[in-house]
């Protein structure tokens, strides 16, 4: 950041603010105490009108406001879809501010700036909760959401879990996040099929020269909803205890995209690839998971909590009120 961008954004800080002290400003702009005195006095030198109260902070004078700064594509990308996000993750009281909000923002926009933050929004999909997400590397989800606002090329180096890298060229059509995760939507040349690419496992990114044709046959929420109904892609619904509930949020492959409070326990919705692996999955939990739907999972953990049973020859249920009968001793070494 320049030394113009930052007085300005020094400015803005001490706006929204009451008070703001020198450590303060220093640590949201990465820079010295002693930068921030300077930065400060040459605020004063031009007319900027800052108190500064010993020992407390600095502040602007009451009635001084900075005229309204003009978003770059950046940030007004950034705050279109963080709305979005709050308007999915949030109490739904917020809602309707937050369109209100989003709705001023994007009157403020030049007409380039305004189409492009609609175009990202379009191609952009929020499902489920955002705890304990997967991050990407810094600097990967705004060159892609920007490339796929442009309709640029993307040249990847994508690492599959369990798989060795392959280096892959694909035109990006979408964002989309669930299960604790975002993932790119797009249509893979190497593979010549549309395929979805787990941010955090890119590994380089590259924007390619030209541009691709649109696909206005192609719809966001038609592909998510098509995947869900494929094979490879079940949704699936368990309840929780609340202490177990806590380590199911934080398996984020287990593929988690909402959760609700019913009876007293935590029900959960999952996107899975695999029942059969959600159900040894769950059985980790024992009595603190039940599997709800779909039916399949209800008869796959049973078998499998069968199997278990039987490889410990426990084929038959106790009896009401008789104990099992203590484990044997192993004697362990006499004293010499």
């Amino acid at each position: 950041m320049n030394r113009i961008d930052r007085l300005l954004g020094t400015i803005l800080l001490l706006q929204s603010r009451r008070l703001v002290t020198a450590e303060q400003v220093a640590a949201h702009f990465e820079i010295s105490v002693r930068t921030v005195y300077r930065d400060l006095s040459a605020l004063s030198e031009i007319g900027v009108p800052i108190a500064a109260e010993a020992g407390v902070g600095y502040s602007l004078l009451k009635g001084y406001h900075l005229p309204p700064v003009m978003f770059s594509a950046a940030e007004a990308s950034a705050l279109c879809v963080g709305g979005e996000m709050v308007k999915g993750f949030a109490d739904s009281s917020l809602a309707g501010p937050m369109d209100s909000a989003l709705l001023k923002i994007r009157a403020m926009l030049p007409r380039e700036q305004r189409d492009q933050a609609e175009r990202i929004l379009r191609h952009t999909a929020i499902l489920g909760s955002p705890r304990q997400s997967a991050r990407p590397d810094p600097g990967i989800l705004l060159p892609i959401q920007r490339a796929v606002a442009l309709r640029r090329v993307l040249h990847l180096v994508y690492q599959a879990r369990g798989r060795a890298q392959t280096t892959r060229e694909v035109e990006p059509l979408g964002v989309v996040y669930y299960g604790h995760a975002w993932y790119l939507i797009a249509w893979c040349r190497l593979r010549g099929a549309f395929r979805h690419f787990r941010l955090d496992r890119i590994r380089h990114l590259a924007l390619g020269e030209g541009n691709f044709e649109a696909r206005p046959e192609f719809s966001l929420r038609a592909y998510l909803a098509e995947s869900v109904r494929k094979e490879d892609s079940v949704p699936a619904r368990v309840r929780f205890t609340r202490k177990a509930a806590e380590r199911a949020r934080g398996d984020c492959f287990a593929g988690f995209v909402e959760e609700r409070l019913v009876a007293g326990r935590v029900e959960m919705d999952f996107l899975t690839f695999s029942l059969e692996w959600l159900a040894r999955w769950l059985l980790s939990f024992g009595r603190e998971a039940e599997a709800v739907a779909p039916e399949r999972l209800r008869a796959l953990v049973k078998r499998e909590a069968e199997q278990v049973a039987r490889l410990y020859g426990l084929t038959r249920r106790p009896v009401a009120g008789r104990r099992l009968k203590p484990e044997p001793q192993i004697p362990g070494p006499k004293a010499s």
